[in-house]
């Protein structure tokens, strides 16, 4: 039975993964945090939380607030900066057989292409995914995603920086998906990862104040799956280079709708809050679902629903 999946066709070295399932940014840290808890080294990719140019802090708490099927989190993109990730992290998946895959972010174009070129040649990462969809950072993140002209532009920027296969992940806050999805895959883009999380708000009714720190946060979890997969279905029609869904993955089956709808591969996100074997559990899953269908190729699968 075979799994592999090639996400990077157009890449002088491509993208292969021994199977679909990935895991999130911003869900699995480093792939460490989880590394004593199950055998990461099955899953297809690991991609690591955003990273910046520099250290941030991320905003200020409250950060995360239960919603019904549902997370709103507003973390800011936290984390140790492009060059402690290169010292600290890049050894250890040196080691690792499951290639990883770094999230990067920044507030203009020249952020992102620095943080690509830092990234080039280096030991133990395989690819780039540039996060033009974050809606929780006061500059960049998704006002670069909300439009074609702009997301193409930072798209080309980290194409020229760097040799690595490059996904690209939108947002779903856009009037056209399809149209900015277009555009960042004419201008390089190895693959399209989306969607990230729907910006939102809670309020808290004994302060009638809004209960995130920084007002708005963005909404992950089952309660967005309908909204990624019909993204998905969009955005495959739409482009000749392999889709990544995401969005209130939590089970085999509902991964196994998203290749039927056309994604190559799939990231499990929120659902390790709940699950931390969420990712293994689902990769388990499409292996059984295979077994009694009788399929032996996972591109059998892929774009199924399409017709």
């Amino acid at each position: 039975m075979n799994l592999s999946v090639q996400l990077a066709p157009r890449h002088q070295t491509g993208l292969l993964l021994a199977n679909p399932v990935m895991t999130a940014s911003g869900t699995f840290g480093y792939g460490t945090e989880y590394s004593h808890l199950f055998d990461i080294q099955r899953l297809g990719a690991i991609v690591c939380k955003g990273t910046t140019l520099e250290a941030k802090d991320g905003n200020p708490q409250p950060r995360l607030a239960e919603t019904a099927c549902g997370v709103l989190n507003s973390i800011g993109l936290q984390n140790i900066g492009v060059n402690s990730l290169i010292k600290e992290k890049t050894p250890i998946w040196a080691s690792w057989r499951v290639p990883v895959i770094v999230n990067i972010a920044g507030e203009t174009i020249d952020d992102y292409a620095k943080v690509a070129g830092k990234l080039d040649g280096v030991a133990g990462v395989s690819a780039i995914e540039v996060n033009i969809s974050c809606p929780n950072i006061k500059a960049g993140g998704a006002e670069f995603g909300t439009n074609p002209k702009s997301a193409a532009e930072v798209t080309a920027a980290v194409k020229a920086a760097t040799s690595l296969p490059m996904l690209v992940k939108l947002t779903p806050n856009t009037s056209d998906i399809a149209r900015v999805a277009v555009a960042v895959a004419e201008a390089g883009a190895d693959a399209i990862s989306l969607i990230n999380t729907l910006k939102g708000i809670a309020i808290d009714i004994t302060r009638r104040r809004p209960l995130l720190g920084n007002i708005t946060g963005g909404l992950s979890g089952p309660a967005i799956k309908p909204v990624a997969l019909y993204m998905v279905y969009e955005v495959a029609r739409a482009v000749e280079v392999p889709v990544i869904g995401c969005g209130g993955i939590t089970t085999a089956s509902d991964a196994i709708e998203f290749i039927m709808a056309g994604a190559s591969a799939i990231q499990v996100g929120t659902a390790s809050f709940t699950n931390p074997r969420a990712p293994l559990d689902v990769l388990e899953g499409i292996e059984q679902f295979m077994q009694k269908e009788g399929i032996e190729d996972i591109a059998e699968l892929i774009g199924a629903a399409r017709g």
